[in-house]
C-alpha cells in the first residue's frame, strides 16, 4: 500500500495542482480500496485513463473475477477522467455506474481503459473497457459523474 507509483499525467495539469499545493498521484490513486484490490493507474489524462488490477484476490467463490472487483476498477478510472475534465474547481462524484460482463477470468491481469463519451460542466460521462491478457473484453461498463463545486483546490 505505501509503495510509490508513477501514473503519466500531462506536465501542465501537473503543474496546475502543484501551484495549489496538491499532490496530483496521490489525489488521483485508486483510493484504499482499490489498493487495497492492487489497482495501478498507468495513465491519466482527461482523454485516456489507464490502470491494471491483478485477478488474484479479487475472485468469487467460482475462481472468476468478481464482478464487483471490474465495477470497483471502471469506477476508479472513469472518476479520475471526470476529475480531470472537472480541473481544480470540481469534484467528481459517482451518479451511474453500469457493467456488462462478457466473459469470465481466472488469472492474470486486466487492464481498464477509460475514454469520455461526453464531457459536460455539470457531469461527465466514460466508458471504460476492460479486457485481460489476450485482449478479450471481460467487462463494458459506463460510468456518469456529478461535477460539484469544489470547496477548497482538493474537494476538502
Amino acid at each position: 500500500m505505501g509503495e510509490q507509483r508513477t501514473v503519466k499525467f500531462p506536465q501542465e495539469v501537473i503543474d496546475e495542482y502543484a501551484a495549489l499545493g496538491v499532490d496530483l498521484p496521490a489525489l488521483f490513486s485508486a483510493g484504499d480500496l482499490g489498493n487495497r484490490m492492487g489497482v495501478e493507474i498507468v495513465e491519466a489524462s482527461a482523454d485516456r485513463v489507464v490502470g491494471t488490477m491483478p485477478v488474484e484476490g479479487n475472485t468469487q467463490p467460482y475462481g472468476l473475477l468478481h464482478g464487483g472487483a471490474s465495477a470497483v476498477l471502471a469506477e476508479t478510472l472513469g472518476s479520475i477522467g471526470s476529475m480531470l475534465h472537472g480541473g481544480t474547481t470540481k469534484i467528481a462524484v459517482g451518479v451511474d455506474l453500469n457493467c456488462t460482463h462478457h466473459r469470465g477470468v481466472r488469472s492474470g491481469l486486466v487492464t481498464g481503459v477509460a475514454t469520455p463519451v461526453h464531457r459536460g460542466r455539470s457531469t461527465a460521462t466514460f466508458e471504460i473497457v476492460i479486457s485481460d491478457e489476450q485482449d478479450k473484453r471481460v467487462c463494458t461498463a459506463r460510468l456518469t459523474c456529478l461535477l460539484r463545486d469544489a470547496a477548497g483546490p482538493a474537494g476538502g
